[in-house]
């Protein structure tokens, strides 16, 4: 019994001794994320260029405005001046959401490209942003 006794020490000395050793972490290597890679389907990348196209145009509409002047008829002799006509403003267009493919009713924000829920909720539709404060009222649309 004593023998018995005698042989265990070395083994539960053995234990306690690797149960105290630290076992160093192995450092994390992470890539810095890459701004030009996209995460999106090929159907996905056609639609981002549909949409960067139409931006194109829209922003070509506006450089070529031209200002329309009115007629004078012979009729009239007095001269009158008139003020030009304010520009009407347009409403902000927001960007809209990127589908992530394989999950319905989830997107990607189009401001920091998190996920976001938008489940029962109807396409078109105005979203405020849940990623930032209401103080910043980033706003998108749903695909």
């Amino acid at each position: 019994m004593k023998s018995k006794f005698i042989l265990s020490l070395p083994l539960i000395g053995c234990l306690a001794f690797a149960s105290c050793y630290q076992v160093p972490d192995k450092p994390r290597r992470t890539k810095p994320p890459v701004r030009n890679e996209t995460v999106t389907s090929e159907d996905q990348q056609k639609i981002q260029d549909q949409r960067d196209r139409m931006k194109e145009n829209e922003e070509k509409e506006k450089t070529e405005t031209t200002t329309e002047v009115p007629e004078e008829t012979p009729e009239t002799t007095t001269t009158t001046t008139t003020t030009p006509d304010k520009p009407v403003e347009k409403r902000a267009d927001y960007d809209f959401a990127n589908p992530v493919p394989g999950k319905e009713g989830f997107v990607f924000s189009p401001y920091n490209n998190k996920l976001v829920d938008v489940r029962d909720i109807p396409s078109g539709t105005l979203v405020q942003d849940p990623t930032y404060p209401a103080s910043e009222k980033k706003y998108f649309r749903v695909p």
